[in-house]
């Protein structure tokens, strides 16, 4: 694939995220308060870098969480850049168009998946996480 694909715009995407997290019970989306989500067409040659992908292979990376996880942050340490979601919204949308699934659902999903990170979760715990969300 190498034609970006059409679909909703990446307000929508960012509209979607905020819901998400919005939905989170509270203890939790009061520790996402510092957390940006950004919405890229693609993951950068640096974010592909980092979880060990190669160009070709950037229609399937569809959100990366960059920063500390909340267990690994001191109080001893500040001035840092915050964490950032990265949402990447043609691999989302070629998703969508691959499974059928909704693109509410698969952003959610991500969104979820990626402030698992954010709170050192294992997978089984971001899945817990996922079900509680509105």
């Amino acid at each position: 694939m190498d034609r970006p694909l059409t679909g909703p715009a990446a307000e929508k995407f960012e509209a979607i995220a905020a819901e998400a997290i919005a939905g989170m019970p509270a203890a939790f989306r009061e520790q996402m308060t510092g957390v940006v989500v950004r919405i890229e067409e693609f993951a950068s040659a640096e974010q592909l870098a980092a979880v060990e992908m190669h160009h070709e292979e950037r229609w399937y990376l569809t959100g990366l969480y960059e920063g500390r996880p909340l267990t690994e942050e001191s109080v001893w340490e500040s001035g840092g850049m915050p964490p950032v979601i990265s949402l990447f919204r043609q691999p989302l949308l070629l998703e969508m168009r691959e499974t059928g699934v909704a693109l509410e659902a698969l952003v959610k999903h991500v969104v979820i998946h990626e402030a698992g990170h954010h709170f050192g979760f294992s997978d089984e715990e971001m899945h817990a996480l996922e079900d509680q969300v509105e």
